[in-house]
Parts: structure tokens; C-alpha cells; sequence
């Protein structure tokens, strides 16, 4: 779950729905059609924005693009029994289970980003948050015996990928859960499904928290991006092109009604992660900055900084409530246009590469 994290203003004059608005900013006039529809999968709204000559193309390859969506939402949903990652779930405790190659690529990743956040990062916390669920809803607080129970469940050591194909858990109770970065698969897949068949100027966007910019809109040389704010002070923005953006948050307590829940948990001591910040990343695939997101938003601005100066052409910004900022690059420009520089809370590191 993210909340509102961007808003995208582009030159092409229509409406993406709620909070995600692209509007003509002076651009030249074209007579290139925009093309833009939006399908539910995933638990979310996924929405695709394109330029090309011909209508018609544009409509008929997103909708392939959108058809590879909802076919990976078969293969990584935890909702659904019948999905891979379900089956893996229910079989993969001390037995190898030959998975898709989809599935295995979104595990390779996440341990990837387990292994440089240290275990913050970790999508075997499946049983945590399963565990946390009741206190989301505001129904139950979790007891210390019940978090003790599970924490052995937990831990990305415990995932044995066997290549090309095959997964094992060594642990009994272990589950996964790859929606912290299984949506920003989702948009790389959809990108490639426009780019091989044509499709060159187009926002792929995974519900207002993973977006993939193609090219540009006629005219301009990148989409214009504004990021997520909770300060309403900062107003971020970044210019994309061949590069994406995610943004994580943890949930207000007060949205639901329990000042010590949050759907973001950190399995370093099994409770709700607390933090004053949202985090926005930019980096050159949705699956990176999907998983980014997560992973600096649990590491901190301290430790994330030492993470982005290791990647290529990366940026990420921390925002509190307050107006605080923390930046650090790697090549791609996060600007702050509103009252926040003016009062000098921002914080900045940056690498040339």
C-alpha cells in the first residue's frame, strides 16, 4: 500500500486519475494521438499513457501490455491459490519447487536488495505481516508471544535458489511476499510489451507508487514527474526518460485507527517500521526502484545514502512532514521548487559519476 506518491505533469493535456494529472506545458501543438486506458490488476490500478501515429496501434499494444500484467498477476499473487508464489508457499518447506522464470527473477532480486540492506529488506516477513494484519485493521494489538512465535519464519538466508528454475525454503513456517516488488516487475514487463511492438513515447504507471517513463511527449525532451510531498512545502520533481520512479510511505496511524500499526514492517524486531519520512527513488527499471523504495524508506536516509552512491544514475529524496529533506545522486536532478529550500532544512550528497 502507498499512499499518493506522485503526480505526473506531461504536455499531454488529459486527466490519469486521482492525483496522477498530466496537463500541456507549453509544448508545440501535435497532431500525434494520445492514447490512455487503465486496468485493476495486482490490487491496484495500472495505467498507460502513450503517443503514437496511429491510435489504434497505441490502443491495441497496450492492451497487450496490460494482458502480460494480469498474466503475472497469476504467477505472484499471494491472494490467489492457484498462483506460483502460492504454491511455492504451500510446497517449498525443505523440497525444491521448479518456479517460472518470472518468479524467479523477482526472488533474485528481493534477495539482492535483502543482502545490501542488510536483512531490512526481506520478503520472507510474510508471516509478520500476516501476523500485524488484525492490529492494521485496528481489531487486536500483537502480543510480544505471538511476534516470538514467527520471527524463526522469517529471514532471507533461509531461501535457497537452486538455478536456472528452482526454489527451496529451509524453514518450516517461511512465506513470502513479493508485493513489495512484484508491481514494479509488472511495469518493466509492460514497457518491454510497448517497446517491441513500436510503442516509443509512453508512462507506464503502477498505482501512483511505480512509474516508467518512455521517451518523451512531442516536444520535450522527458516527463516531468512531481513526487510524493507529505509537507505540502517541497514539492519535488524529477525529469524522466528511460527511467523510473517509486515511492513508499508507511501508512498514517490515524487511517487506521491504531497509532502503533502500519503495513511496512521491519523484521530486524518484528513490529510496524517507524519513520518521519517518505521516500521517493529514481533509478533506470521499475523492479529497482520498486524494491528501493522499500529498502531505503527501512534503512533511513544515514544508510540509504551509502546505498544510492553505489548505484549508477540514481536519485533518491527523504521528506518528513516538516518540510526535512535528504538527497543524495548519482546523476539524475530531484528539484525543489517550493517554500522548503528557503528555510534550509535540506540535507544533499551527491556522487559524479
Amino acid at each position: 500500500m502507498r499512499w499518493n506518491s506522485a503526480r505526473v505533469i506531461a504536455s499531454a493535456g488529459v486527466l490519469l486519475g486521482a492525483g496522477l494529472a498530466m496537463a500541456n506545458a507549453g509544448a508545440p501543438e501535435t497532431n500525434m494521438p494520445l492514447v490512455h486506458k487503465t486496468k485493476y490488476a495486482m490490487g491496484t490500478v495500472y495505467e498507460i499513457a502513450a503517443y503514437d501515429d496511429s491510435a489504434e496501434h497505441a490502443s491495441r499494444v497496450i492492451d497487450e501490455a496490460f494482458a502480460e500484467v494480469v498474466r503475472l498477476d497469476s504467477v505472484l499473487s499471494d491472494y490467489k491459490p492457484e498462483s506460483d508464489l502460492s504454491r511455492v508457499n504451500r510446497d517449498g518447506h525443505f523440497h525444491a519447487q521448479q518456479v517460472s522464470p518470472d518468479l524467479y527473477r523477482v526472488i533474485e532480486e528481493s534477495v539482492k536488495y535483502s543482502k545490501v540492506s542488510r536483512g531490512k529488506f526481506d520478503i520472507t516477513v510474510a508471516p509478520l505481516v500476516d501476523l500485524w494484519k488484525a492490529a492494521l485493521r485496528g481489531e487486536r494489538e500483537v502480543t510480544p508471544e505471538e511476534e516470538e512465535k514467527v520471527r524463526p519464519c522469517v529471514g532471507y538466508e533461509k531461501i535457497e535458489l537452486i538455478p536456472p528454475d528452482k526454489v527451496e525454503f529451509r524453514s518450516p513456517c517461511m512465506r513470502i511476499d513479493v508485493g513489495s516488488i512484484g508491481k514494479g516487475y509488472a511495469v518493466d514487463r509492460a514497457v518491454e510489451i510497448l517497446r517491441t511492438n513500436g510503442i516509443k513515447n509512453a508512462l507506464v504507471d503502477a498505482g501512483q507508487s511505480s512509474i516508467y517513463a518512455m521517451g518523451a511527449p512531442p516536444g520535450q525532451s522527458a516527463w516531468e514527474v512531481h513526487l510524493r510531498d507529505p509537507s505540502g512545502r517541497v514539492d519535488p520533481t524529477v525529469l524522466l526518460s528511460e527511467n523510473s520512479v517509486s515511492t513508499s510511505e508507511q501508512t498514517p496511524g490515524s487511517l487506521l485507527g491504531n497509532q502503533t500499526a502500519g503495513h511496512i514492517i521491519d523484521p530486524s524486531n518484528g513490529k510496524p517500521l517507524e519513520t518521519k519520512y517518505a521516500l521517493s527513488i529514481v533509478a533506470k527499471t521499475a523492479t529497482a526502484t520498486d524494491g528501493l523504495s522499500t529498502t531505503l524508506l527501512l534503512v533511513g536516509p544515514r544508510e540509504g545514502k551509502t546505498i544510492v552512491k553505489a548505484l549508477p544514475d540514481a536519485a533518491a529524496i527523504w521528506i518528513s512532514a516538516a518540510g526535512e529533506t535528504e538527497t543524495v545522486t548519482t546523476g539524475p536532478e530531484i528539484r525543489m521548487t517550493g517554500k522548503q529550500e528557503q528555510v534550509g532544512l535540506v540535507t544533499s550528497s551527491r556522487e559524479k559519476r
